[in-house]
């Protein structure tokens, strides 16, 4: 380590340059991978938030879940079966308030069941983000579909649906606005392995979101940008200790010649390693935890703790790699030609 800063010391430009590089491209992965999970969260924070368990959906709705329609006496059955069982639908449409303004929703109802909202008839529960629009506890809301009004209830944090406020309506309500005696998902929490039911096709809860429009293209985009920045930065560590070590081909000599080993070489390489990523990842987690407090209000950010150690952890692995493929070459040194070699 000693060796390590002192060359550090020495060739501060170099070192300073590396870390500015890495500070930048893992700032922009932090910033990219919070983007993400904030997407997703506005896309399916219905479903995440849901226990791990099992959905199914008519096996005839070709992993469509607004043209799954659950057979009564199937729904009957599971419930049976299965106490804690739901039975859901899921319809986009739009509520419009006192004065005239339409707003985008997800008209979500179920079976009597702690995991959704249960709603009275006429009562509507939405989504506290709805609350930035000027709705209130207690306001009258419309649809063309609905013959009345509906109350609101009450609000809920982080129910969000394909990037919409979700709104949980009574059995009743929902039937009268989309003409359907049918629900289109059941849900049975804590089952680990699917049971068969006949005439239904089951998905577990990362399965179920990948048939949800939009979201599998979404965060398979956005994912491959941040494993992308991962590598480059990989690739920065191996071709600047590669250029490094070329120029100090004739040291590493001289230091074998004098009873250095290489395992030493490598620990003062892996040293400077470990010290740039350091500083640079603590930099890069400051600055876009930051970005999360000044983000407009409307950006959907979330950068959690455990996807924040998860990546610094990926940055470190993959700075040892690209540091560890460049020394290779250390190994290789014969003290003697390296010698003649940095003499020339």
């Amino acid at each position: 380590m000693k060796m390590a800063w002192k060359e550090i010391k020495k060739s501060k430009a170099k070192f300073i340059i590396l870390g500015s590089i890495v500070f930048l491209v893992s700032l922009l992965t932090f910033i990219i991978s919070g983007l993400a999970n904030g997407l997703s969260m506005d896309n399916a924070a219905l479903i995440k938030d849901m226990p791990a368990g099992q959905f199914y959906m008519d096996e005839n709705a070709k992993e469509t879940y607004n043209l799954s329609k659950i057979d009564e006496d199937t729904e009957k059955h599971v419930h049976k079966e299965y106490p804690d069982a739901a039975a859901f639908s899921i319809q986009m449409g739009f509520v419009v308030d006192g004065n005239d303004d339409q707003h985008s929703v997800s008209f979500v109802t179920s079976t009597e069941s702690d995991l959704f909202e249960n709603v009275n008839d006429g009562e509507i529960i939405l989504d506290r983000s709805m609350q930035e629009d000027g709705i209130q506890v207690g306001d009258k809301l419309t649809n063309n579909q609905y013959s009345g009004e509906f109350t609101v209830k009450g609000f809920v944090d982080q129910k969000k649906y394909s990037h919409t406020p979700v709104a949980f309506i009574s059995m009743d309500n929902y039937k009268e606005m989309y003409r359907t005696n049918h629900m289109q998902l059941l849900f049975i929490p804590g089952q680990d392995k699917a049971e068969t039911i006949n005439g239904l096709e089951a998905f577990s809860n990362t399965a179920f979101l990948d048939t949800i429009p939009s979201y599998s293209a979404e965060q398979m985009s956005l994912n491959m940008i941040i494993w992308f920045l991962v590598i480059i930065s990989g690739m920065l560590f191996a071709i600047f200790f590669y250029m490094m070590n070329v120029q100090k081909i004739g040291l590493y000599g001289i230091l074998k010649a004098i009873g250095v080993k290489t395992r030493t070489l490598f620990g003062m390489m892996w040293s400077q390693m470990l010290l740039i990523t350091a500083i640079a990842l603590v930099l890069s987690v400051s600055f876009s935890h930051l970005f999360n407090r000044v983000a407009p209000d409307g950006m959907p950010f979330d950068l959690g703790l455990e996807t924040t150690l998860q990546l610094s952890g990926l940055f470190i692995v993959i700075g040892f790699i690209g540091a560890t493929l460049s020394g290779i070459q250390i190994k290789r040194v014969e003290p003697l030609q390296a010698i003649q070699q940095g003499e020339m």
